[in-house]
């Protein structure tokens, strides 16, 4: 479904990411993981033509992303908060995107109802615009907003990030569910190596821009992820 073949991206003299080759088939849980700069959010940006690579290309189902726009109603993402349109309310929010993608509000509004309990009554009918919600309702709306639609393939940074533990847990059973019920295609990002593993049947590594695992998760994976970045303490630099 996603290939990136000779992808690299170079500032000035600095190579900041240098994928020969990587497949992602449909349906799989991608986790991909690294310190910072290690080229997570690099790797995303051009997967969602954010940024043009210095060579070679990614391309889903065929389609290069930089070159048609054809993909891009499959694919759904939250990045940051600079995804998110900040004086609009939430539900204002959720209607233009479903707009986007094809929803009316009454489609929208029906779609909303499954996330009640992980709203907590703090989204929806909260009078608050989203700018001036939490950083961990901010997050909420923007995780919901990137599934709203059916796409194929959802891309979240670090979505474990700034949420308290129940709603970790709910996040973790969604992604699941999603996974296994639609064929959704999750490609995450996160610092966590916990909640990675446990969501993600493929987990991919980086370090300074270079892919240096490539793991199907199994019960030592957890083990292993925590060993390999200990080690990177001792490294020298």
């Amino acid at each position: 479904m996603i290939t990136i073949n000779n992808l690299s991206k170079t500032y000035g003299k600095a190579t900041v990411l240098n994928i020969e080759n990587l497949v992602i088939t449909k349906g799989e849980t991608f986790g991909l993981v690294g310190n910072n700069g290690a080229g997570k959010t690099t790797l995303f940006s051009l997967m969602l033509d954010l940024i043009q690579p210095t060579t070679g290309f990614v391309s889903i189902d065929g389609i290069k992303v930089n070159e048609s726009e054809d993909w891009k109603s499959k694919v759904a993402a939250f990045v940051d908060d600079t995804f998110l349109i900040g004086y609009l309310t939430p539900e204002e929010y959720f209607y233009f995107i479903g707009e986007l993608r094809g929803q009316n509000k009454a489609s929208v509004d029906e779609f909303l109802k499954q996330f009640h309990d992980l709203f907590s009554g703090e989204i929806i009918n909260s009078g608050k615009y989203v700018r001036d919600l939490s950083k961990g309702n901010q997050k909420k709306v923007g995780i919901v907003g990137a599934i709203i639609g059916n796409p194929e393939i959802v891309i979240l940074d670090e979505p474990f990030a700034n949420l308290d533990p129940s709603t970790q847990i709910k996040l973790k059973n969604l992604i699941k569910e999603l996974a296994k019920q639609s064929g959704v295609t999750f490609l995450i990002s996160s610092h966590d190596l916990a909640h990675t593993t446990e969501v993600c049947n493929r987990i991919v590594v980086v370090n300074k821009g270079i892919q240096v695992k490539d793991i199907q998760t199994n019960p030592e994976t957890l083990r292993d992820l925590e060993q390999y970045f200990a080690d990177q303490v001792n490294v020298p630099v």
